[in-house]
């Protein structure tokens, strides 16, 4: 049964913001941009952006894996860290934020966990950071080693290694290397770098319960930081056995993951996932070393044992293999006041936070100087636009509970709850400002709302999907069917471009194509627009429902066993066709009463 997480904390909406406060307090050589709650940036408190004369290492991604990422900021590591909310991709404004702070003459590299949203959202960071004249290079760590390829376009999982590569490009960076020379190290420390995590319990989300996925006698192989299923479930095993079947599996030759054989170095870290005693950690160490020895026939190096990336209160612990050779040793040798690598707290105390050093991008998207807002009377339109707008919200928010369960067996637990706040802003923004008699600027203003909020991959999705909707609709206040049509499609085409999704992958797409389609067709056979509207509506939610029988390519999902999703819809194509049919059903009921 599953039951409420105990937590200490105040409001789950602020654990980000106030983990960051007390870090800062924390350790004297930090300090974090003040733009709360939608930046959440902690940086080295000794760099300036116009005086810094070496490469800037930038990382982060969701909250929940501390002390990753903001705990390794320090010099000879990262120079900035970026943060979402729990388990979210951190939307593009604050990874600009974080450039823009620490960003000087030679450039600054990203290093990016091989999820889609972190890789979204940082990549479009990047491209506005160098229209805007900054030197950006961008890697990509996936050194998940349970899953066997191939794993689609998603690619291996972001884990734990990421820390290694963190700290080798965080030396070379501090050595004054140029920023190709930076981001070759760290690229090819990524090469050499491979995880496999092992739970004993789930994650619990704050202000969620926990789920009753995994019974009291029973360990997870191969699961995500997320909480996300892994690749197997099994009984409950002695460490010695776990940890011996963690190794084989990092170095498979079959999957061939890293370039590790008989008569290499290695670096061995053993991670913790946030609830597990250092006693069991070490035990596990204490394994790990001679098996990779004997059995193994490689030299270790160094090895690492503690908390480095965690997943809030999970069980568990990971192993991480990385080739070494006398460079890779110099790096991580190398001196540095990261708070977690571990470090002292010496020194006198700067001030805690310091001002965004550039204006916060506005929350809201608007075309001239003036500020958009809602019409005094809605023209027949409007009031068309203002009842699928609500209803479509009201949908998504009635749903909430059934994303998160959904989710939960499918991902990480949080759709409904990510949606949950859009809908909601949606429907606040809708009250003030949306120019709902021009149907193009409300739909940019939606984009808007969606970016400043929702975060995560299916926040940039939908950002995507309503910018290029607008790009298509631009100039046409009141457009036609077609038109709206020829935008959806638009639309669509952006989100599979950036996303890398087609029809077929188990995602929105999967409810939101099958509708474009109808609409086409059905506007072309003469069907007048309510009618072609409802009948795509329709092909929505029967492209949703498909989604139960279909092999996940895109997504969390794509890393969990098929027969684990039989019979569960994906969560992001049922919330597409519950807004999509509840717009229908209220255009339906309101030109035609």
């Amino acid at each position: 049964m599953a039951y409420q997480g105990k937590k200490l904390i105040n409001d789950p909406n602020d654990v980000v913001t106030e983990f960051i406060e007390g870090l800062v307090e924390t350790y004297p050589g930090l300090q974090y941009l003040d733009g709360f709650p939608q930046i959440k940036v902690v940086l080295r408190a000794d760099v300036s952006p116009s005086q810094y004369d070496k490469v800037a290492v930038i990382s982060g991604g969701g909250a929940g894996h501390e002390p990753a990422h903001a705990g390794f900021v320090g010099p000879g590591m990262l120079t900035a860290a970026v943060s979402g909310d729990v388990f979210a991709s951190p939307p593009v404004d604050s990874i600009l934020a974080a450039i823009r702070a620490v960003t000087g003459p030679k450039g600054c590299l990203l290093i990016v966990k091989n999820y889609t949203g972190d890789r979204l959202n940082f990549g479009l960071a990047a491209e506005q950071a160098k229209s805007e004249g900054y030197k950006v290079e961008m890697v990509i760590v996936g050194d998940d080693c349970a899953l066997p390829p191939p794993r689609g376009i998603a690619g291996r999982r972001g884990l734990a290694g990421t820390i290694l590569v963190h700290k080798v490009a965080g030396a070379a960076a501090d050595a004054g290397l140029t920023l190709t020379e930076v981001a070759g190290e760290a690229k090819k420390a990524a090469e050499l770098v491979g995880t496999m995590g092992v739970a004993l319990s789930v994650c619990t989300l704050p202000g969620l319960v926990t789920s009753d996925r995994l019974d009291a006698d029973k360990m997870e192989i191969g699961l995500g930081i997320h909480g996300e299923p892994g690749l197997a479930v099994v009984d409950l095993q002695p460490v010695d056995v776990v940890v011996a079947h963690v190794l084989k599996q990092i170095l498979s030759p079959e999957t061939g993951y890293v370039p590790i054989t008989r008569g290499c170095n290695v670096v061995l870290m053993v991670n913790g996932l946030g609830a597990t005693p250092m006693m069991e950690l070490m035990i596990a160490t204490r394994k790990a070393v001679p098996e990779l020895q004997l059995e193994h026939g490689v030299a270790v190096d160094r090895v690492y044992t503690g908390s480095f990336m965690t997943s809030l209160d999970m069980a568990g612990f990971s192993i991480t293999l990385m080739k070494s050779d006398p460079l890779i040793l110099d790096r991580l040798d190398a001196p540095t006041k990261a708070p977690y690598w571990p470090v002292a707290v010496e020194g006198n105390r700067p001030p805690a936070k310091i001002p965004v050093p550039v204006p916060i991008p506005p929350s809201y998207s608007s075309t001239t100087d003036e500020i958009l807002s809602q019409p005094q009377e809605l023209t027949k339109l409007g009031y068309t636009l203002e009842a699928a707008i609500e209803a479509a919200a009201n949908e998504v928010i009635a749903l909430r509970d059934d994303l998160n369960e959904w989710d939960a067996k499918a991902g990480d637990g949080d759709c409904g709850t990510t949606m949950y706040r859009g809908a909601s802003a949606v429907l606040e923004d809708m009250k003030k400002r949306y120019p709902m008699n021009d149907a193009a600027e409300t739909v940019n203003e939606i984009g808007a709302t969606i970016r400043r909020v929702m975060g995560g991959t299916s926040g940039i999705l939908y950002d995507i999907l309503c910018k290029a909707a607008y790009a298509n609709l631009k100039g046409r206040s009141e457009p036609t069917a077609q038109e709206w049509a020829n935008a959806l499609e638009a639309s669509l085409a952006a989100v599979s471009k950036y996303g890398g999704a087609r029809a077929g992958y188990r995602t929105m797409l999967d409810a939101l194509v099958p509708a474009c389609t109808t609409l086409k067709e059905r506007l072309d056979a003469g069907d007048d627009a309510v009618t072609a509207f409802v009948s795509s509506s329709e092909a929505a939610m029967a492209g949703a429902e498909s989604t139960k029988n279909m092999q996940a390519q895109a997504g969390r999902s794509s890393y969990i066993a098929p027969e684990n999703l039989v019979s569960i819809p994906d969560p992001g194509a049922m919330a597409a066709a519950a807004w999509y049919r509840a717009a229908a059903l209220a255009v339906a009921s309101k030109l035609k009463s």
